[in-house]
């Protein structure tokens, strides 16, 4: 299954723009036989999907497309149960800057004493004609925090405390980030399904 490159790895498009999000993502494939790169130049997806599912779909069909490779995309925002989930599918788009997304969150939440609040990532995998084949679906749980805190990390991991850790996203490190992450869950059950693992769900 999947695109073999001499290295015998499987070569799969990873459905974004951000060499930020697939370097993570490579991180948390490690060791595996699995090789995630770029989409060709051209990559511009419509995001106008009703839910995460449907926009990770529209990522990975355009990677598809673009590629006639077999392609992941993952589509992930931060949901506030107090702002009835917003961000939501809004999340890289709140605001201007990530600073100001930030400050945009926390000036909505400060009157507020619910502070809880989860990172959903949803992930769909197509294979080289561009059918579905696996979808899935990570979830990592905590609350907003009053103060950004750590420096690690990118988007609103300075205020988001995960759950039974008393450490905000960006004050973990890059390992133990991906250990709870939603996407690092999503991920795994992505390489599971791949190598033929018993899929956690």
């Amino acid at each position: 299954m999947g695109n073999k490159n001499s290295g015998n790895k499987m070569k799969i498009v990873f459905a974004t723009g951000n060499p930020h999000k697939l370097k993570e993502i490579q991180e948390i494939a490690g060791n595996t036989a699995i090789e995630f790169v770029l989409p060709p130049e051209g990559f511009d997806p419509i995001e106008n999907g009703k839910t995460f599912e449907e926009n990770s779909y529209i990522k990975a069909k355009e990677a598809n497309r673009i590629s006639k490779m077999m392609s992941l995309a993952d589509d992930s925002g931060l949901c506030v149960e107090a702002l009835n989930g917003a961000p939501g599918l809004l999340s890289a788009r709140y605001a201007e800057t990530p600073q100001a997304r930030i400050n945009k969150l926390l000036n909505e939440l400060a009157s507020h004493k619910n502070r809880k609040a989860k990172f959903v990532c949803a992930m769909t995998l197509l294979d080289e004609n561009g059918k579905i084949i696996f979808q899935t679906r990570g979830e990592c749980h905590g609350e907003i925090s009053y103060t950004q805190s750590g420096n690690g990390g990118f988007g609103y991991d300075p205020v988001f405390l995960v759950e039974n850790t008393g450490k905000t996203m960006a004050e973990m490190t890059e390992d133990e980030k991906n250990t709870i992450s939603h996407r690092g869950q999503a991920l795994r059950n992505v390489i599971k399904f791949l190598t033929h693992q018993p899929i956690d769900i």
